[in-house]
């Protein structure tokens, strides 16, 4: 006959009680999904954030239970996502800078069969220190130069057996963990973020910031523009709209002929200029 449990294991019970506490605690509940990620990358992440976030490592049944008798606002669409392996991230800045923050720290990786190389995979000459045997099969299928000497394999020079932006093989990725290369560059990014109950899927939380960067700018050179166009004066455009008016003044000056020390030579040049055309063609001019 079924009996109800009445004690769980105490990492259950603790995790049971963190999830009731820390969203009410925190104003940033952050989600991620750990089959994307490997567990090597998120503890260096704990160790630079440990001062302004939390990460808890969940099972998603105990946090579907315990989130669910929490009263947050949205925190009803955070559970929803709550399947397979995932991460939750307490904390009270904003998530679009914890997304830039984790985006920023990323690690080199050891490859699996299938990886993107993020670099030029450079394998320099030295001992592995690896016996011969099987192994010399696996060196030269990834055109690897070698040479025994003194009982175990040498690299014979620097070679490059996989390039930037290249698939790494299964038998090249083992090769390579074993001479302790790490050639993928990975980084951990939130599958989504409640705030104050607003919650963000994961392509609202990715900002270009050299795009924004380029949009300010752009912005603030039109309304500069915009200003001076509108004699509209601030700190920032008052030197150009004095400048601009100042020619406006002179042009004005030289088209009436309205003398003044600054415009007399272009208004003289100008008279003299109209008079030697008026003096040609006075001397074309013949009667009818």
């Amino acid at each position: 006959m079924h009996e109800n449990r009445t004690e769980y294991p105490k990492r259950k019970t603790q995790m049971y009680q963190q999830l009731q506490e820390l969203p009410k605690k925190y104003k940033v509940l952050a989600l991620i999904k750990m089959d994307k990620v490997r567990a090597s990358q998120i503890l260096p992440l704990r160790k630079k954030l440990k001062d302004d976030v939390e990460f808890v490592a969940i099972k998603d049944k105990v946090a579907k239970l315990a989130l669910s008798k929490v009263d947050v606002p949205g925190l009803k669409e955070t559970i929803e996502q709550l399947k397979g392996q995932c991460m939750l991230l307490f904390t009270n800045m904003s998530p679009l800078k914890l997304n830039l923050l984790l985006a920023k720290n990323k690690v080199m990786m050891p490859a699996r069969g299938g990886d993107i190389a993020s670099i030029d995979v450079v394998v320099a000459a030295k001992n592995t220190g690896i016996a011969p045997g099987p192994m010399l099969t696996e060196f030269k299928e990834a055109k690897i130069p070698t040479k025994i000497d003194q009982g175990t394999i040498w690299i014979s020079k620097d070679s490059t057996p996989v390039k930037k932006g290249e698939v790494i093989n299964t038998k090249l990725a083992a090769l390579l963990g074993k001479l302790d290369i790490k050639p993928v560059e990975a980084g951990v990014s939130l599958e989504s973020a409640l705030e104050e109950g607003l919650l963000y899927k994961k392509e609202e939380l990715v900002i270009d910031i050299e795009a924004i960067r380029n949009e300010f700018a752009q912005a603030h050179q039109e309304a500069i523009s915009l200003s001076i166009e509108a004699a509209y004066v601030t700190p920032e455009n008052v030197s150009q709209i004095l400048a601009k008016a100042a020619q406006s003044a002179r042009s004005v000056s030289v088209e009436s002929g309205y003398m003044t020390d600054e415009t007399k030579e272009q208004i003289l040049q100008k008279a003299h200029a109209q008079a030697q055309g008026l003096a040609s063609k006075a001397k074309d001019y013949k009667p009818a």
